[in-house]
């Protein structure tokens, strides 16, 4: 699975002119699934994205995590983060996951989130949104975790 995930002062998303989901600081995150993953690979993913250190301690370095500052979280699908852009100049969305079992591990995800942290948020499997952000910074990192093998 992937994230791209972005420090964010503040982040919303709509769809048709209407917003579903918003925060203040915190990380916006864009989530992916590809082919293989399953939920374990979903729950790793998420371990590793609430304790990820990126938000300024007192000293100005990054210590500290998403719980620790009390940001909120907005999770949107974002299936093309799988794409296959290594040859000609139109993306292969082979690598991602179908749409059903995407939209599945997407629901788990959010779940998940919720579960254990208090200020979650999300977009919607499928539709056509518009995501607005400041990111701050800017901070973004890449995570992904690799089809975990039993």
């Amino acid at each position: 699975m992937i994230a791209l995930l972005q420090r964010v002062t503040q982040a919303s998303v709509s769809i048709e002119g209407q917003e579903i989901g918003r925060i203040q600081k915190g990380l916006m995150v864009l989530v992916c699934a590809e082919r293989d993953d399953t939920e374990k690979e979903a729950q790793a993913l998420l371990t590793k994205l609430l304790t990820y250190r990126v938000f300024a301690d007192e000293a100005g370095k990054m210590n500290l995590n998403l719980e620790q500052v009390g940001g909120g979280l907005l999770l949107v699908p974002q299936f093309t983060l799988a794409a296959d852009t290594r040859s000609g100049t139109r993306p292969s969305f082979t690598p991602a996951a179908p749409p059903d079992v995407a939209k599945k591990l997407f629901d788990y995800f959010v779940a998940s989130a919720r579960d254990a942290h208090t200020h979650v948020e999300t977009g919607r499997f499928g539709a056509d949104m518009q995501v607005s952000l400041t990111n701050d910074g800017p901070v973004t990192f890449w995570l992904q975790v690799q089809p975990l093998h039993q």
